[in-house]
């Protein structure tokens, strides 16, 4: 009878560690930060410093050319100097700049604006190449990866976290294998644990 109430007194004191250590192991999850999703679509555009960017004045060769956004964000043209650009879209700075030179320069300006080159996205973690690299339009997490030359041997391959340059926050946001990458993002290849 002493070896049956032995067995139940073990078998109570068994689960109750049990439940005790999955208590401790719950509780330490929850105190884990959660991390924002990516949004699935990418956004129109915004341009920042290091785009590359052609500027046709139509009928104003003089106007016309390459600029590149400086670090500021701001364009710099012959007459009207300096024009603001990071943050906008191209719409927005051909805007700008028709503003900018009606009327005192002409009448009603024809202005467009197209990026040449993206400025670069920058990959850091368990690639085997970690650095800068030019931006392709329509990339997502997988495509950085390869450019990267793939993952080290300690790669996470199915979580990585993306800090958008244009978020004013810096925010460390979740991303999966298929999220979209945009020009300047900072992509962190994570370390698996065992």
């Amino acid at each position: 009878m002493s070896s049956c109430r032995t067995l139940s007194n073990y078998r109570v004191a068994l689960s109750a560690m049990l439940i005790g250590a999955l208590a401790l192991l719950t509780g330490c999850g929850a105190n884990k930060p959660v991390l924002p999703d990516l949004p699935i679509t990418q956004t129109e555009y915004r341009l920042d410093h290091g785009d590359h960017l052609q500027i046709t004045v139509y009928g104003q060769d003089e106007l016309t050319g390459s600029y590149v956004v400086d670090g500021s964000g701001e364009i710099s043209m012959p007459l009207i100097g300096a024009v603001s650009a990071g943050g906008g879209t191209t719409d927005d700075l051909e805007a700008r700049i028709a503003d900018k030179l009606k009327p005192k320069y002409l009448n009603d300006p024809n202005v467009a604006v197209q990026v040449t080159t993206y400025r670069p996205f920058y990959i850091v973690g368990e690639v085997k190449n970690p650095g800068s690299y030019p931006y392709v339009d329509g990339m997502v997490v997988m495509t950085a990866v390869a450019l990267a030359r793939g993952f080290t041997y300690r790669a996470r391959e199915d979580q990585f976290y993306i800090t958008r340059s244009l978020d004013p926050d810096r925010q460390l946001r979740a991303a999966n294998p298929d999220s979209p990458v945009m020009p300047g993002d900072l992509i962190t290849v994570r370390e698996r644990y065992f």
